[in-house]
C-alpha cells in the first residue's frame, strides 16, 4: 500500500521561515502587524513547501467568503486562458477560491460590465478585470465598492490597480529587431483603441519606432476578425513591403496562412512578426518571431496586488508594467530585396 505524504502545515511554514506559529498565522489571517520583510519569507516559504491555506477553515472563522472574481474576455484564446490559469493558482496559494466570468470575445461593453455585476452578486470580496475592450470609466464604478485590478492591460487611471506588459517596449523591441535585419518598408496592421485596449499602443509604438529608425511604414487599419485575407492583398499591392507586424501571434499566423494561399514565402518574400508568446504558437515548428509577454507573472503579481488591498495595504506600485523578452524565429530574416 502507498503511503501518501501529509499536507505541509502552519508549523512547517514557521520552520522553514525561521518565525514562530503566530507570526505566520498573522501573515495569512490579515490580522496584526508584521513586517514586509518577514511577511515575504514567510510567503516564499509557504510556496517552497507546498502551503496551501485553508480557505474554507479562514472562511468559518473570519466570517468572511476568501472568494474572488475574475472576468476574462474571452477564455478560449491563449492569453486570457493563461491569464486565467495563473490568477487562480496564485489566489489558491493564499488561500483564496476564485469564480469567473468570461465572454466569447464578441461581448460588448454593456455584456462585460453586467458580467461584473453578476461576479458582486455571487459576494465576491475583490475583482479581478482582464479585458482589452471594457473602458476604465466602466470600470471605476466597481473599484469604487470592491478592491478591484486590472490584468494584462495598460490601464494607468488613478483609481484603479493594474499590473501589465509593458506595450510600448515590446512594440518597440520588435520595430529594432526588424530595422537592424535590414528593412526599410514595412506594413503594420494598426489596431484603435476602440477594439483593443492591449493591441493599440503596441502598434502604435511598432510604427512610431519605425519611422524615429527612418523606415516607411504602411498602416493598415480596419476590423481584426476574419481580416488576414484583406490584410495580404492589401500588402501585396505594395512591393516595396519587406515586413508586416502583426498585433498578435495568431493574427500573425492566420497572415501568414493567407501569404502561403498566394504563394509569397515567409521570411523568404516576407518577413512576419507577432507579439504575445503564449501556447501551442510558440512552437518551433512555426518559428514565430514575436515579443513574449510573461502572463504567469502578469496573473501572480495581479492577485498579490489584490490580496495587499484586501488587507487594507497599498501594493508597492499602483500601476506595474512588466517587461516582456524578445524571440527572434525563423519568421524574420534580412530582405530579399
Amino acid at each position: 500500500m502507498v503511503e501518501r505524504s501529509r499536507n505541509p502545515t502552519i508549523i512547517d511554514v514557521a520552520n522553514r521561515a525561521g518565525v514562530s506559529k503566530s507570526v505566520v498565522s498573522r501573515v495569512f489571517s490579515g490580522r496584526g502587524s508584521v513586517k514586509e520583510e518577514t511577511r515575504q519569507r514567510v510567503l516564499s516559504a509557504a510556496e517552497e513547501i507546498g502551503y496551501v491555506v485553508n480557505a474554507v477553515a479562514r472562511a468559518m472563522v473570519a466570517h468572511r467568503t476568501y472568494t474572488l472574481g475574475a472576468f476574462v474576455r474571452d477564455a478560449s484564446t491563449p492569453f486570457y486562458g493563461y491569464l486565467l490559469t495563473a490568477m487562480q493558482e496564485r489566489a489558491a496559494f493564499h488561500g483564496y477560491r476564485v469564480v469567473t466570468a468570461t465572454g466569447s470575445g464578441r461581448f460588448a461593453v454593456a455584456d462585460e460590465r453586467r458580467a461584473l455585476e453578476g461576479l458582486m452578486m455571487l459576494q465576491v470580496e475583490a475583482l479581478i478585470v482582464g479585458s482589452g475592450a471594457l473602458p476604465a470609466a466602466q470600470i471605476v464604478p466597481f473599484a469604487e465598492r470592491l478592491p478591484t485590478v486590472v490584468a494584462g492591460r495598460p490601464e494607468t487611471h488613478e483609481s484603479i490597480t493594474s499590473v501589465f506588459c509593458d506595450e510600448e517596449e515590446g512594440g518597440a523591441a520588435l520595430a529594432d529587431h526588424l530595422v537592424e535585419l535590414g528593412h526599410r518598408h514595412v506594413a503594420v496592421i494598426k489596431v484603435l483603441a476602440s477594439d483593443s485596449i492591449t493591441m493599440a499602443p503596441r502598434t502604435a509604438a511598432m510604427v512610431k519606432r519605425l519611422r524615429q529608425r527612418g523606415a516607411r511604414v504602411l498602416e493598415i487599419d480596419g476590423p481584426l476578425r476574419d481580416a488576414a485575407g484583406r490584410w495580404a492583398t492589401e500588402i501585396l499591392r505594395h512591393p516595396e513591403i519587406t515586413a508586416v507586424m502583426a498585433p498578435s501571434d495568431r493574427h500573425a499566423v492566420a497572415l501568414m496562412e493567407q501569404l502561403h494561399l498566394r504563394n509569397v514565402a515567409v521570411p523568404g518574400d516576407l518577413s512576419v512578426t507577432g507579439y504575445d508568446g503564449i501556447g501551442d504558437l510558440t512552437t518551433s515548428l512555426i518559428g514565430l518571431t514575436h515579443w513574449r509577454q510573461p502572463i504567469d507573472l502578469i496573473g501572480s503579481r495581479a492577485v498579490d496586488a489584490l490580496v495587499r488591498l484586501l488587507d487594507g495595504e497599498t501594493p508597492p506600485d499602483h500601476h506595474q508594467a512588466v517587461s516582456g523578452s524578445l524571440v527572434a524565429g525563423r519568421t524574420t530574416a534580412p530582405p530579399a530585396r
